[in-house]
């Protein structure tokens, strides 16, 4: 039987998705529960593996196994064994064909920026940080130009690991919340994939543009010029969660994860 689990993360402890030597990794921390709950090794897959910093929101994996449980106490049982800043959401038997990875149609992440003269204190590591007024207007316009099918290899990782840098970008919403030199700014994006760093490489370029320090047009140079020596830096990791993926309603998973839905919704810092 193949399973698929919805996982919820704060992902400030720990060194990324990805399983690693020293164990402080989401996945480790997930697989050492699964096996501790089945009592046998349980490996793995991912739809999205995220850096060390970043969030789930809802982080879907599968894996096979011969064991009958309900599904509820896959849920229940493994979160016995789950640090308390990680959760399993949810489970739901899939067919066989189903690939966590593969079958994704869409991925989705967000931003969470704190605008204020002072740096984040009780939600440290939660959200990203701006000591300088934004204008959204800007963020916008330059966002709108990233909207399609372009190569992104100025916004690309040295080490990633795609095999092709060109993605289908399908939306950036960008909205204020609260007035005054204190707001929070939720960046949304939407595409088919992502790059490595690719969200936090084009937070850095919005980021620059909101301040003033460049026009939006700039954005649309970084692009076609296809190398990262032009872009601004990377962007904070803290503020980046993870939305998670989206599939056909074909494969019975929760509304959550089907095309089209609003997805998880955020219960961060307000």
């Amino acid at each position: 039987m193949r399973l698929a689990l919805g996982i919820r993360y704060n992902g400030q402890a720990y060194e990324g998705w990805q399983s690693q030597r020293s164990g402080r990794t989401v996945q480790d921390k997930l697989e050492s529960a699964l096996g501790k709950f089945a009592d046998r090794p349980i490996s793995t897959l991912c739809a999205g593996r995220t850096d060390a910093g970043v969030h789930g929101l809802m982080q879907v994996i599968h894996f096979d196994t011969d064991i009958a449980r309900e599904t509820i106490s896959w849920v229940r049982g493994t979160n016995r064994f789950l640090p308390p800043d990680i959760a399993v959401q949810w489970a739901q038997p899939v067919p066989d064909a189903f690939h966590c990875r593969a079958s994704a149609l869409a991925r989705r992440y967000l931003y969470v920026l704190s605008q204020s003269p002072v740096r984040p204190s009780l939600d440290a590591g939660r959200v990203g940080w701006s000591m300088y007024p934004l204008d959204g207007d800007s963020m916008r316009v330059a966002a709108a130009l990233l909207i399609g099918q372009h190569d992104f290899s100025s916004f690309r990782a040295s080490a990633c690991q795609a095999r092709s840098p060109v993605k289908d970008v399908r939306r950036i919403a960008i909205t204020r919340h609260g007035e005054g030199d204190r707001c929070r700014w939720h960046f949304e994006f939407e595409a088919d994939a992502f790059l490595h760093h690719m969200i936090r490489n084009l937070m850095g370029c919005l980021v620059r543009i909101g301040r003033g320090d460049a026009p939006p047009e700039w954005i649309a140079e970084v692009l076609a010029a296809r190398s990262r020596k032009v872009a601004a830096p990377t962007f904070s990791a803290a503020g980046l969660y993870f939305r998670g993926p989206q599939y056909d309603a074909q494969w019975g998973l929760p509304p959550e994860a089907t095309l089209g839905h609003a997805g998880a919704p955020y219960d961060g810092p307000p």
